[in-house]
């Protein structure tokens, strides 16, 4: 096998979807290779990287903020594909979930290949700003993944409870469980995130709520966190948050490490946090020190952080501060969504 096999084969899986289409300008066979439905399943696996971010204002159409808009990037941010303007709410492995403006229609798409699919309707009232967690992993032989979606929403029955309700493609159709959460005022909730079938959205400071979808069972986890505003995600396949700490103005970044966290009550006293990264104000040319700046996006890379209407990201492992190229922003508006977003040919 020479060079140009091995990178065909071993390195072209793992680059984002706008580097393999300028690839198909190399020769024939690489634009055969790239356009089979097997490679694009095989990138689908191989390519896991944060790309960049999808972004949105309550007024306008989605942006996207590329994390190296050289490599990364899709032809139609604004989603204008789709059959409505529609308001970006999850992410999961190179698919958004969306929701319609008008008819409240929930849909799927990749934005790298335009494929979209609208969901039926769901069997209960989701509100106005449902909290969505979008699962799409794209298993290792099959060609044709499932995926489901999962909402918590307000109980119409049981005043302040929160129930769920989850949606599968393999019977392409919505199912309410039977757990019921109470206690847990749904507003308060911050953007959910999945971790070996069990999905977690953050409370406030002290608490997460926790689905496992296998048991079909909530719970309250410990959080103890000091800002408001910290962020779920995922770190090497563990469940890990991040948030800025006052008033040093650092970035913590911590990981669930005991794995018997839920059967621990509330006000337990043993740490169920291990921190990881700690990014300091003097590594970083990132304003932490504005009250409104928030991260947006962690990964086992790369945390991503908004401050002022500007995106920046900290590369960890090069300790690399990047500040990312926002598109322009309408007078007196910011943006209030964010979907982390995998630049993905990944068919659903």
């Amino acid at each position: 096998m020479d060079l140009s096999d091995i990178i065909r084969e071993k390195a072209l899986p793992f680059l984002p979807a706008k580097s393999l289409f300028r690839f198909l300008a190399v020769c024939r066979d690489w634009k055969l290779h790239i356009s089979t439905p097997s490679f694009h399943h095989n990138q689908s696996l191989c390519c896991r990287n944060i790309s960049g971010l999808f972004c949105q204002t309550y007024e306008n159409a989605p942006v996207f903020i590329p994390i190296n808009p050289k490599s990364c990037g899709v032809p139609d941010p604004s989603l204008s594909f789709l059959p409505e303007p529609v308001f970006v709410k999850a992410s999961s492995n190179g698919v958004l979930c969306c929701q319609g403006q008008n008819d409240r229609y929930y849909y799927l798409c990749n934005p790298v290949t335009k494929q979209w699919k609208k969901l039926p309707k769901p069997t209960a009232w989701h509100g106005y700003n449902p909290k969505l967690v979008l699962i799409f992993e794209p298993p290792l032989l099959n060609f044709v993944p499932e995926y489901k979606l999962i909402c918590v929403f307000q109980s119409t029955d049981f005043g302040d409870a929160s129930e769920f309700e989850i949606y599968t493609s393999k019977n392409n159709s919505w199912n309410v469980s039977g757990e019921i959460h109470f206690g847990v005022p749904i507003f308060f909730l911050g953007s959910g995130v999945h971790v070996n079938s069990v999905v977690y959205w953050p409370e406030g400071y002290n608490r997460i709520l926790s689905f496992d979808l296998t048991k079909d069972r909530s719970q309250l986890l410990k959080n103890d966190s000091e800002n408001a505003d910290c962020l779920l995600g995922t770190f090497d396949g563990r469940l890990c948050k991040v948030e800025i700490q006052l008033p040093w103005y650092q970035v913590f970044v911590s990981v669930l490490v005991n794995t018997h966290a839920n059967t621990m009550p509330l006000d337990d006293d043993i740490n169920m946090w291990e921190t990881i990264q700690v990014l300091h104000p003097n590594e970083t040319d990132i304003p932490l020190h504005y009250i409104d700046t928030k991260v947006v996006a962690v990964s086992r890379d790369i945390v991503v952080v908004e401050s002022m209407s500007k995106f920046y990201s900290y590369d960890f492992e090069h300790q690399e501060t990047k500040t990312l190229l926002s598109p322009p922003q309408p007078a007196e508006s910011f943006y209030m969504r964010w979907a982390p977003y995998v630049n993905s040919l990944v068919s659903f």
